[in-house]
């Protein structure tokens, strides 16, 4: 008895300091200044309201805690351009300057070729206008496979040929 009695008196004593331990508290005040802004860069907005506009827009920005800087541009399709001013001279009945327009691209260039329908030159159409390619191929489109073939052949033609016969060896 006097063993439990003895148990149980440091059981409490134990509880008791641990509570009083547990009782502490810490506090801890602090404050927070927020009479500034964080630094921000907005992208522009690029708006393109009409879909008839062979154009797009493009738009970004960056920030740092001192520099900031945002910008915007708008990129034109070349090839959007080309299609709807061929359309528009083709409607208005100059069918030859429509296809003209059409095969400033090399891919149209080479195809029209490759189909035997030439590109128009300098207003000849057909027979006429394949000579006038064949004679004046600088003026092809540079990308074309057509432009590329005729270059590689001036190219073969210009290397200079030796004047001395080959050396017979024994």
């Amino acid at each position: 008895m006097t063993k439990m009695v003895l148990v149980l008196s440091v059981l409490l004593s134990l509880m008791t300091a641990l509570t009083a331990q547990a009782a502490e508290t810490n506090t801890v005040s602090s404050t927070v200044v927020t009479d500034k802004a964080p630094p921000t860069a907005s992208a522009p907005s690029i708006v393109v309201n009409n879909s008839d506009v062979c154009k797009s827009a493009a738009s970004a920005a960056i920030q740092t805690q001192i520099f900031g800087f945002a910008s915007g541009i708008t990129i034109t399709d070349e090839n959007c351009e080309r299609i709807k001013l061929a359309r528009q001279i083709y409607g208005m009945g100059m069918k030859v300057a429509g296809v003209a327009v059409m095969c400033q691209d090399a891919r149209v260039f080479d195809a029209m070729m490759m189909a035997g329908t030439p590109c128009p030159f300098q207003g000849k159409i057909g027979t006429e206008a394949v000579k006038g390619w064949d004679e004046n191929w600088e003026e092809a489109p540079t990308d074309s496979a057509f432009y590329k073939k005729k270059q590689l052949a001036n190219q073969e033609s210009m290397k200079p040929t030796s004047d001395f016969p080959e050396e017979n060896q024994d």
